[in-house]
């Protein structure tokens, strides 16, 4: 359920935020345009929010400054804390995809920045399923992560990771479950949503997933 990724956040999280703001040389492309990431995510957000992963809270703030009900979920105790400085108000609770208390009220959106991914194929599926079953009836899921657009821009953006020299970058695209939009796609449709897909840069895209009436 991700949850074997915990160490590596607790001692990220001090360090997070500079790495979104492009300091790491390794990660700079895959953080290309977080702010606007950011933004278009929190613009297709309504209602009750359910945010997995919410980190530092930068995808959280902009929830809350839209006037947006924002319960939060996140593993690391550290990542929590600093979210709670930015967001002193803030609804958040210790839990994962999977593994979360009752939110206690009716949700219209669920959403993640950067973290979906870290669920194994089978892990997605069973989340989505139970997304769909706790939803309002026109609820959404909007999330903006990391996928490869077939097989071949898997291979070639793993070359280009290896041919920079970015070996951090590159091991985590090789052990990481990041998913091919074909198959998250299809994942999506059988948990009767209807996706839509935007590439944001060259390693994010942007799904917005309505939920299918009945």
């Amino acid at each position: 359920m991700g949850r074997e990724f915990i160490d590596a956040f607790e001692k990220w999280a001090d360090h997070y935020d500079q790495s979104v703001a492009g300091e790491d040389p390794e990660y700079r492309v895959v953080f290309s345009s977080y702010d606007q990431i950011l933004e278009e995510t929190a613009n297709a957000a309504c209602g009750t929010v359910l945010e997995f992963g919410t980190g530092t809270g930068n995808l959280t703030r902009k929830l809350v400054d839209r006037g947006l009900n924002v319960i939060g979920v996140e593993p690391s105790h550290n990542m929590r804390l600093i979210a709670l400085e930015k967001i002193p108000t803030l609804k958040i609770c210790d839990g994962d995809f999977l593994d979360f208390p009752d939110p206690g009220e009716p949700v219209d959106t669920i959403t993640s920045s950067y973290a979906f991914h870290h669920l194994t194929s089978d892990e997605k599926d069973k989340a989505l399923s139970r997304y769909n079953a706790f939803l309002s009836e026109r609820g959404r899921i909007v999330f903006a992560d990391t996928l490869y657009n077939s097989e071949v821009d898997k291979l070639r953006i793993q070359h280009w990771a290896k041919d920079k020299g970015y070996f951090n970058l590159l091991k985590d695209l090789q052990t990481e479950y990041y998913p091919l939009r074909k198959d998250l796609d299809r994942m999506f449709r059988k948990n009767h949503f209807v996706p839509k897909f935007k590439q944001m840069n060259m390693f994010v895209w942007l799904i917005i997933a309505e939920k299918e009436n009945e």
